[in-house]
This record gives structure tokens, C-alpha cells and sequence, in this order.
């Protein structure tokens, strides 16, 4: 069947699709989906008048996206529950601190140098990871560190660095709200607590 490269393409092409249709999470019928590709291919009458065929989409497009909210919506909720139940149980163990704002942090390893003001631009390693364990970024395996100013980061860290002295190495446990909120991110649920490994090795100079 899949003799000539263009026979490839458009098999690749259908597998796609069909994968992007699956992904809807509807029990659509794949002979009537069928029906409307090779109608279109053939470039012959559809069965449904061109105003239908708009307001059945823009129906399904609308379902769509309040499944899609709802389901953000109880997914915020869960991790909120487990963040709460999280920082409550850490808080309590030893070693771990707890500022007014909710950063809570535990000291690894103490330097001897200067600590960065709020503007500063420094330079670190680190590891950050879910509650769970993911580990979503990481300076370490990338083999570099990183480079950045205070006030262009998440508040959990423009707060967190501060209180570090160059040659420190601390691990922060960050509450959503001084992360990415109830929006998350690309590859951070919402309301996730952040958990982050950080060493402060320099700060740098303008």
C-alpha cells in the first residue's frame, strides 16, 4: 500500500489527524469522519450546508474549550489540597524554615559571601521539581548555570535568594502563589508547589 513516498505522506498525514481527533476525548464517528475527508478530497458537495458545517464546529470548538476549563479547574483544586497538605507536613520537619510569606527553605551547605539585593543578577545551579518528583528544569543537566536578575524571576526566588550568601546551597519549597499561581505553566500543573535545589555562586557584577 505504502509504495511511493507521497502513499507515506498521506499515510502520516491521516495517522496525525486521527491522533489529534482522539485527543478530543469525544465518541465521534470515524465513517462519518471518513465521509467528510474524501467528500473534501474529491472536492465534491458536502453533505451539510456550509452554515451548518460553521455552527456545528463553532458548538464543538465552544464544548471543547469549557471541557478543557473545567477539567484545569478541578486539576487547581487537587493540586491546591495536596500543596496545602504538602507545606503543612514539611514545615513540621527538621532543619526547615519558614518566612512570613510562606517560602520555606532548609540550609545545605553555608557560604562566607556577600548576599544579593533584590535588583542583583546572579549566578546559580539548580534542580527544580514537582511535589511529586518531576523534575520539570535543571542547570546541572544542562552543564552550565544560569544567569539572571532578582526581579525578572518567580517571587519565590527573588525572596529566597536573598537570603543566601554566596556559597550557600539551599532547597526552597515554594508555595504557588510565589510561583506560577492558579495559571501554571508549559510544564507546571496549577497551583503546584515548586521544589528547588539552588547554589548561589556568584553574584554578578554590572
Amino acid at each position: 500500500m505504502l509504495t511511493t513516498n507521497e502513499d507515506k505522506i498521506a499515510y502520516c498525514i491521516g495517522a496525525d489527524m486521527a491522533r489529534q481527533v482522539l485527543g478530543f476525548g469525544e465518541n465521534l464517528s470515524s465513517e462519518a469522519l471518513i465521509a467528510g475527508m474524501n467528500d473534501m478530497l474529491a472536492q465534491q458537495e458536502l453533505q451539510l450546508p456550509p452554515e451548518v458545517i460553521q455552527r456545528t464546529l463553532q458548538e464543538f470548538h465552544q464544548r471543547m474549550q469549557e471541557k478543557a476549563k473545567t477539567h484545569m479547574e478541578g486539576l487547581a483544586k487537587t493540586n491546591m489540597d495536596e500543596a496545602v497538605a504538602f507545606l503543612n507536613t514539611n514545615k513540621a520537619k527538621d532543619g526547615i524554615e519558614t518566612t512570613e510569606s510562606g517560602l520555606q527553605y532548609k540550609v545545605w551547605t553555608e557560604g562566607e559571601g556577600d548576599s544579593p539585593a533584590a535588583e542583583a543578577k546572579v549566578k546559580v545551579h539548580y534542580e527544580g521539581k514537582l511535589a511529586n518528583g518531576t523534575v520539570f528544569d535543571s542547570s546541572y543537566k544542562r552543564g552550565e548555570p544560569a544567569a539572571f536578575a532578582l526581579n525578572q524571576v518567580i517571587k519565590g526566588w527573588t525572596e529566597g535568594l536573598q537570603l543566601m550568601n554566596t556559597g550557600d546551597k539551599f532547597e526552597f519549597y515554594i508555595p504557588s502563589e510565589l510561583a506560577y499561581g492558579t495559571r501554571g505553566s508549559r510544564s507546571i500543573p496549577p497551583n503546584s508547589t515548586l521544589i528547588f535545589t539552588v547554589e548561589l555562586l556568584e553574584i554578578v557584577k554590572k
